[in-house]
């Protein structure tokens, strides 16, 4: 049998975009793609964390930072041109930026609170990878890869109808994607993740939870019993699905919904 395994230099030689890169999920996926040998554009809102994330990461040689809040179109197709111009090309464009906020049930959810999640999540994944298109096609090469959720692919959870949906979208968008460019080297795959504690989720999560009634650890312990392995997931659990996507013998995989759930929604 011939091929190759994803080892500690399946990435070397590309060059990846991270949108929300310098914590949480991102932030993980970042740390696995340099230890693949990526060199990585991280961006994010704060440019104090982004000067934290590259001091933490400690490879000045590899690692970048752009500030960027991705539900602004300009500041977004800046960020990929700008990391075009430093690189000279991108290879992996991964969509992970999003969320939400003004939870409330659908009679009471705010226009303020839809529009904010559309622009955070669907019109984000759409502007990005717009972009990134055209310098994957001139060199016959690309992995896009979108931090989806298991909420785009279940609808049992009261008052998050907003982030259901675009994750929903996003999931669409993405099979999409895969259809119109497999045959010019590029890949689009969703990754799925179930609950992964992160302090986004612990920003996010304890909002919702105060929403729902209940404690924060009562709103996670309820994550953790639905999954097969009766806990959540894990950043690096995440990270090492997106780096599989990225590399030469990930080529394979494209329009898939990738599930890092521990076994939580069934499909």
């Amino acid at each position: 049998m011939t091929g190759s395994a994803v080892g500690p230099d399946v990435l070397d030689g590309r060059f990846a975009l991270i949108t929300g890169g310098t914590r949480g999920i991102g932030r993980g996926i970042a740390e696995a793609f340099l230890a693949a040998g990526a060199t990585v554009m991280l961006s994010g809102k704060s440019v104090d964390k982004g000067k934290q994330a590259l001091a933490e990461l400690g490879d000045g040689s590899r690692a970048a930072f752009t500030a960027c809040d991705v539900r602004v179109q300009a500041e977004l197709e800046g960020l990929v041109d700008e990391t075009v111009e430093q690189f000279g090309r991108l290879d992996i464009l991964v969509n992970n930026a999003g969320g939400s906020d003004g939870f409330a049930p659908i009679h009471q959810l705010s226009d303020e609170a839809w529009a904010n999640a559309l622009s955070w999540n669907l019109n984000a994944v759409f502007r990005a990878t717009r972009r990134a298109i055209p310098t994957m096609l001139e060199n016959g090469w690309g992995r896009i890869i979108n931090i989806s959720s298991i909420e785009g692919k279940q609808a049992n959870k009261p008052m998050i109808s907003h982030y259901i949906t675009n994750k929903h979208a996003i999931n669409g968008f993405t099979k999409a994607t895969a259809f119109e460019y497999g045959q010019q080297g590029i890949t689009c795959n969703a990754i799925c993740p179930g609950a992964v504690e992160t302090d986004i989720m612990r920003e996010a999560g304890s909002a919702v939870a105060q929403q729902y009634g209940i404690t924060y650890e009562e709103f996670l312990g309820g994550y953790a019993k639905d999954a097969a392995i009766n806990r959540l997931n894990t950043v690096d659990e995440v990270a090492a699905m997106a780096t599989l996507l990225a590399s030469e013998i990930g080529g394979g995989i494209t329009g898939a919904l990738i599930n890092v759930d521990g076994g939580t929604v069934p499909y």
